[in-house]
């Protein structure tokens, strides 16, 4: 059985950073950042389409490592934030990604405790909209009920906290 982890939250709070990490440290599969591919490809000037299309990228990368059966599997981000850019960026909610029910076991939300960097795909830098930004992110896995944690810190702390965190959800 997969055991599925998913990093989940604000613009440059260490999610990519931290996945492949966390899943050397479980030794599972990473899925990177779709949604990263598809605006470095294509621009940040997202619409419905552009939006639809990395929801449905989403979806392809994350089965196709599930069927390689790992035991873990940790996502750089999965629809549920492309759904947090829908919300931002159209100011509504996407039918299709909301009908999505392939969800993690686990979220980890990075705290905002890192500062933010412009890659040339980030959109929210400023405070307010960072903080925003999170809270919709929050807001997602909240309607869901979903089960998530927090993860602080730098370095090998924040590696260290994303572990405690799976530990605590007795998935060791």
């Amino acid at each position: 059985m997969t055991r599925r982890i998913c990093l989940h939250g604000a613009e440059s709070t260490g999610k990519s950073t931290l996945a492949p990490r966390l899943a050397a440290r479980l030794g599972g599969l990473v899925v990177p950042e779709y949604g990263r591919a598809y605006a470095e490809a294509n621009g940040t000037e997202f619409d419905e389409a552009d939006l639809l299309a990395i929801f449905e990228g989403h979806v392809a990368a994350t089965r196709a490592a599930l069927a390689q059966r790992p035991r873990w599997l940790v996502s750089d981000t999965d629809p549920l934030m492309t759904q947090a850019w829908a919300v931002m960026l159209l100011g509504r909610r996407l039918p299709e990604i909301d009908a999505w029910d392939e969800v993690a076991d686990l979220y980890l939300v990075p705290a905002m405790d890192l500062l933010w960097e412009e890659d040339g795909t980030r959109l929210f830098g400023s405070d307010l909209a960072r903080r925003q930004f999170m809270d919709v992110a929050i807001g997602e896995l909240e309607r869901r009920k979903l089960r998530w944690a927090w993860v602080e810190g730098e370095g090998d702390t924040r590696l260290e906290s994303a572990l405690a965190a799976v530990e605590a959800a007795e998935f060791a």
